[in-house]
Formats: structure tokens, C-alpha cells, sequence
């Protein structure tokens, strides 16, 4: 495996999906494996296609060192289960037309952050902040934080196999 990948997916890639790819991004790095692992994210529609993340997302990210500022939306398509190893759906609504979205064969790479990387939350999605107000944008970032942890460790585990094995 030359380089393992996670796509997180949201409805339009301004809040959810790019804290998410944000926060992991900065944790992978963390961990020195930025050359191991590819992050991105989308969003179901395209309706925030190119601009940058909500500023509300930006800015609760940035109060604890995470940098969104790089990232740009655009949306899913169904070469995506081909490119990534994960597609992880920030909501049952996002993984739903996910799974429209994709081909037979690739039912493995679909995921539900919460429900299969922080089942200790006891809640199944990532709420959307967009209308809500500047405490949703925290909750959503410690839950991402969490499940985040989570993720990372299970792609360590993958890459140690494989380095084992290959």
C-alpha cells in the first residue's frame, strides 16, 4: 500500500467534513505520518463548491491550532470510492447518498464517523452547526477530535500489518 486514504464527506463541505479533514490532517502529522496517509474532503452537494470552509469552522479550529484555511469544497463523486480506502459520512442523510452514489464492491470504505469511531458518544452523527450558534461549532470539533483519535489509531494498526507483511 503506497498510501493510505480517508475522504470525509459532509452536505457541503463548509463546516463538518472540512474540520474533520482539518483536525485529522493536523493529528496525522503529528503522528510523522503525512506521507502515509492522503486526507481530503467533499461534500453531497455543490453548493459551496471552491470557496473556503464556513468562518465559524475556521475560527473554532484555529482557537485550538488546527489550520482550515487550505482547504477548498467540492463535491463527492463516485470515483471516490475507487481513490479512497475511506469515505466517512459526517450523517445518516451524507451516508445514504453516499451509498447511492457508489458502485457494488465498495460497501467496506463506507463509514459513519460517530457511529463506527466514537461509539462511546452514544450518538450515531455529527450534528451541523451551520444554523446553530458558537457552541455547535465547539461540540462538533470535540467530537471530531474524538472520533478522530479513534481513526487514527485503527490506520496505524493497517499500515504496521502491512509493513509486517509487505
Amino acid at each position: 500500500m503506497s498510501q493510505f486514504s480517508v475522504l470525509f464527506v459532509c452536505l457541503g463541505n463548509i463546516c463538518r467534513s472540512p474540520t474533520a479533514e482539518g483536525v485529522f490532517q493536523h493529528k496525522v502529522n503529528e503522528a510523522g505520518l503525512g506521507d502515509k496517509i492522503k486526507v481530503d474532503s467533499a461534500g453531497t452537494s455543490a453548493f459551496h463548491e471552491g470557496e473556503t470552509p464556513d468562518e465559524r469552522s475556521q475560527q473554532e479550529a484555529k482557537k485550538s491550532g488546527y489550520d482550515l484555511s487550505y482547504i477548498r469544497s467540492r463535491k463527492a463523486e463516485a470515483k471516490d470510492f475507487v481513490d479512497f480506502d475511506l469515505v466517512i459520512a459526517m450523517d445518516i442523510e451524507n451516508y445514504h447518498n453516499l451509498s447511492l452514489l457508489k458502485t457494488s464492491g465498495y460497501d467496506d470504505k463506507l463509514k459513519l464517523f460517530i457511529r463506527d469511531y466514537a461509539p462511546q458518544l452514544k450518538i450515531e452523527e455529527v450534528p451541523d452547526p451551520y444554523y446553530g450558534g458558537a457552541q455547535g461549532f465547539t461540540k462538533v470539533l470535540q467530537m471530531i477530535e474524538t472520533a478522530s483519535d479513534s481513526l487514527l489509531a485503527e490506520i496505524k494498526e493497517i499500515l504496521e500489518t502491512d509493513e509486517r507483511v509487505g
